[in-house]
């Protein structure tokens, strides 16, 4: 079960990363910076507005933000508190799944695919939630 969980945890770090360097590669391959002191780096002036892509990417960063802490907590919670271990790796394994396609839903402009990889991300962490409450019960 630690297996699977840690594999989450690992993969979701490098989905994470993955984001910031897609928002670099923009800001490089454009030479595009809203930050004065990094235009000046490369004899720029500061952009009024990052590009729409890092504007995206940025967006999908926030929403992990929002997800993936939870995910380490309860995750973490669940094999502390020695949950059901098919049911906990199926859940780690699918919401990692979720967020992966959410990252790539949200970079690519697909819906409903974006709004059913959140519902299904979400949807594992209240099944860990739950499993947590029944063993706290």
């Amino acid at each position: 079960m630690i297996t699977v969980f840690a594999a989450s945890v690992l993969l979701l770090f490098l989905k994470m990363l993955a984001i910031s360097c897609y928002q670099g590669y923009y800001r490089l391959r454009h030479l595009t910076f809203v930050n004065a002191e990094d235009a000046a780096v490369l004899g720029r002036t500061a952009a009024a507005q990052e590009r729409p892509e890092v504007r995206r990417a940025a967006q999908a960063w926030a929403n992990d933000l929002e997800n993936i802490p939870l995910f380490f907590v309860l995750g973490g919670l669940a094999i502390t508190l020695h949950t059901p271990e098919l049911p906990t790796m199926m859940l780690c394994a699918l919401f990692t799944a979720a967020r992966l396609a959410h990252t790539l839903a949200y970079l690519a402009a697909w819906q409903p695919w974006r709004t059913l990889a959140f519902a299904v991300g979400l949807g594992c962490l209240l099944g860990l939630a739950g499993m947590i409450a029944a063993r706290l019960c």
